[in-house]
């Protein structure tokens, strides 16, 4: 801006970005060319929003504050409707609706509670608190409007020489003014704008197409002057219908309250400033454009403001704002972003409002023209850090170099010239100098600068590659950082079924976890010991190598140490896990000793066996898949179902010395004794009967001596022939004795003191044995 006067746009668009086409066009526009909302985001970012929602659906005709300072009132469209935004909040406060679009309104109290409309359907609204009160006509269409204070007269201008004047005192129209031109003749096409001075209440109309403006006392209802504007000298250019000289109107006026000057604005975008006491102007500014004047106004603060005496005249294209005693320069211009329809400037303030076409309405903030309201004293903190963050350095186009770079691009003649400019241990030089220099000195400087970035772009793409996991990255000790990992690993499988554990217990209300814990845990396994600097020597430096030969290591070590002489192989980390994974049979199997002295006899068969059975139990694990151990499962389990009880004996077991076994059956003693007898017992074969029902019927012959002197039931039982009788025995019947002591018998130690171990082979209680047994 002119004279280095910063203008802030605190609401709507940033002035000087200004369009032909409406806001919602623009938006569209730039969806459909595939930027979308990325577009819109960052417009609405980098732009300061002072008051949320102030904006209207299409366009905003009027905006005014109310006289207490809290409340900002402004209409627009479409639908037709007026809002109310409440500045203590920042915020909307309520809109409400009408039924025809808005030409010109006036608040009737210090807030927005009472306020009387202009509608462009030639009806006035007068609104209140509660809604919309009540609605009247007038017979021609208005153009403008004002309230008299005193008598509670409100004036409407209209096309036509008639002011229509409408008492709110009494509820009624009075009689209405009629103006007419100097000649007494009534052919005023129309009156444009209407002004009450608030020293001395003097009306002053401005007239259509005659250039004049006439001042009326409000008391005698009477004109008391005719102010005429200087046509030729406004009118030197342009022509008008039928070739005459275009006609001058009076747009805008606005009256100081010392009461003795006017601003007056004219449809050639002229302003001028007028001494009641003068028919002259004695100040002139012109817009530039040629539209007409849409506002005028006197910027009055007193001495707290900077801009104090200062005008603002804005048409539809550009806002002006300068000072009565010098206008042929401007204070500060500023072009808004749409066509301008009202500008309002808070009293006392830097800050001004507008009204226009687009959907946002605007507001500018100018720290040099006065202070910031008091509702948003912020903004002044705000532009100042805007200001030094925009602050230019002085060294800002000069590269710092040593003396060193200096001899090596060859401008260390230029040491002692005003060319750079010592500081510290090196020299300022100007950028442009330093750049050309550069190229000179080395001519493949760009060569060299697109091979970097070549390979930038190559190490970029690199890092973006799927890489195979490596291993824990250790030099020495692997051994010792492979157990660490599994133990880790370990460690934390065991902490994730913990926590679903306690998930499961808690219910899924509570399986959410904490960020915070979530963090910790993730601290916690970085943590780990490989990753920990104070040990990383053990795993870098090979003086921390273990020696596995040492004295010290088979010490701590023993079972490592043996396993190793023994010539057996170290156990993969599949089979750690496998073990890991043993558990005990449902059946107690696992938890047997060794078989006894009996089994032993066996060869010990089923030692092994029995140490993979517990490796794998499908019950206890329904989805382990272990192949190894399910064959060693399927093994034991099919030879597990061959009865391997020791039952009674199919054949009896004799020996040389004594007769057959006593755990033999009848029909297997019946058995051996036909079989060593002679041969023609055992030719014979009437001894088995069978009779026709399926029975059997057996006879024997009496031995002549016995086969088994302990039982005396086989034939050639009792005391054999030719030998004593024992002292104290006395021998009847067929082989029976009564007295004595009974025979020493060796028996096992099994025999004598019952079984001391489990039976091995046979699986306690199942009945898969007894189903064995009697297949």
């Amino acid at each position: 801006m002119a004279n280095d006067v910063k203008v802030y746009t605190v609401n709507g668009a940033v002035a000087g970005s200004s369009s032909s086409l409406p806001d919602w066009l623009t938006r569209k526009r730039a969806a459909a060319k595939g930027k979308g909302k990325r577009v819109i985001r960052e417009h609405v970012e980098g732009t300061i929003e002072l008051i949320q929602g102030f904006e209207f659906p299409e366009a905003s005709n009027r905006i005014k504050t109310t006289r207490d300072g809290h409340h900002v009132i402004a209409t627009g469209t479409y639908k037709p409707q007026i809002r109310v935004w409440d500045l203590d909040q920042l915020a909307i406060k309520f809109e409400r609706h009408t039924d025809a679009e808005n030409v010109d309104f006036v608040m009737l109290s210090d807030d927005w509670t009472k306020s009387i409309h202009l509608q462009n359907d030639r009806t006035i609204d007068l609104h209140t608190q509660g809604g919309f009160h009540y609605r009247t006509r007038i017979p021609r269409f208005g153009r403008s409007l004002a309230y008299h204070f005193p008598s509670c007269d409100a004036y409407f201008t209209a096309s036509g020489n008639e002011i229509y004047r409408l008492n709110l005192g009494q509820g009624r129209f009075m009689t209405p003014l009629v103006l007419k031109n100097e000649d007494g003749s009534d052919d005023i096409s129309g009156v444009n704008v209407v002004d009450i001075n608030p020293a001395h209440q003097l009306l002053a109309f401005g007239i259509e197409a005659n250039g004049t403006v006439q001042f009326w006392d409000p008391r005698s209802r009477s004109s008391v002057g005719t102010l005429r504007l200087p046509k030729n000298r406004l009118m030197q250019t342009g022509v008008g219908a039928a070739g005459l000289p275009p006609d001058l109107s009076v747009a805008a006026i606005a009256s100081r309250a010392d009461g003795l000057s006017y601003a007056i604005g004219t449809s050639t975008g002229h302003t001028l400033l007028y001494d009641i006491r003068s028919a002259r102007p004695f100040a002139t500014k012109d817009q530039g454009y040629g539209l007409p004047v849409k506002n005028v106004a006197w910027i009055d603060g007193g001495s707290r403001m900077a801009g104090d005496g200062m005008v603002i005249s804005a048409d539809k294209k550009v806002i002006k704002i300068w000072d009565r005693n010098s206008p042929s320069t401007n204070f500060a211009s500023i072009t808004p972003a749409h066509d301008l329809n009202d500008l309002h400037h808070v009293p006392d303030s830097g800050l001004l409002m507008t009204a226009n076409e687009g959907i946002q309405m605007a507001a500018y903030y100018i720290p040099q023209l006065g202070p910031a309201p008091r509702w948003a004293s912020f903004l002044e903190n705000i532009t100042e850090e805007m200001e030094d963050s925009t602050t230019r350095s002085v060294y800002e186009d000069y590269k710092f170099v040593e003396r060193t770079e200096l001899n090596a691009l060859g401008l260390d003649h230029l040491i002692g010239t005003p060319t750079l400019k010592p500081y510290m241990h090196g020299y300022f030089i100007s950028l442009k100098l330093y750049e050309a220099a550069r190229l000179i000195s080395n001519p493949f400087a760009y060569a060299e600068h697109r091979e970097r970035m070549v390979q930038e772009k190559m190490d970029k793409l690199a890092e973006t590659r799927i890489r195979a996991k490596k291993e824990a990255g250790v030099k020495v000790n692997k051994a010792l950082a492979e157990k660490i990992l599994r133990e880790e690993e370990r460690a934390r499988k065991r902490e994730e079924k913990k926590r679903q554990r306690k998930a499961t217990e808690k219910g899924e209300a509570d399986m959410e976890v904490d960020d915070e814990v979530e963090a910790e845990e993730k601290e916690k396994e970085r943590s780990g010991l490989l990753s920990d600097p104070r040990f990383a020597k053990v795993f870098e430096n090979p003086e921390f190598a273990i020696d596995e030969n040492s004295r010290e290591y088979a010490l701590l070590n023993p079972s490592a140490v043996a396993q190793k002489r023994s010539g057996e192989r170290a156990k993969t980390a599949v089979e750690d896990e496998e073990e890991e994974s043993d558990q005990v049979s449902s059946d107690g199997l696992g938890d047997s000793e060794s078989g006894d002295s009996d089994d032993e006899d066996d060869g010990g068969s089923d030692s092994s066996d029995a140490g993979e059975l517990n490796k794998f139990d499908r019950r206890a694990r329904p989805g382990q898949q272990n192949v190894r151990a399910q064959e060693a499962y399927n093994r034991n389990r099919s030879a597990n179902r061959a009865p391997r009880v020791n039952l009674v004996p199919m054949r009896p077991q004799t020996d040389g010395t004594r007769g057959a076994d006593k755990n033999a059956t009848f029909g297997q003693r019946r058995m051996a004794t036909s079989g060593s007898a002679g041969g023609k017992e055992r030719a014979s074969s009437s001894d088995v009967r069978f009779a026709a029902d399926g029975g059997m019927e057996v006879s024997w012959t009496p031995a002549s001596g016995p086969t088994d002197v302990d039982d005396m039931l086989v034939p050639g039982g009792g005391a054999p022939k030719g030998k004593t009788k024992r002292p104290g025995v006395e021998s009847f019947g067929a082989g029976l004795e009564r007295g004595g002591g009974e025979p020493a018998v060796e028996i096992s130690e099994s025999e004598r003191k019952g079984r001391t171990k489990r039976r091995t082979g046979v699986r306690s209680g199942s009945k898969n044995v007894f189903r064995g047994m009697n297949g």
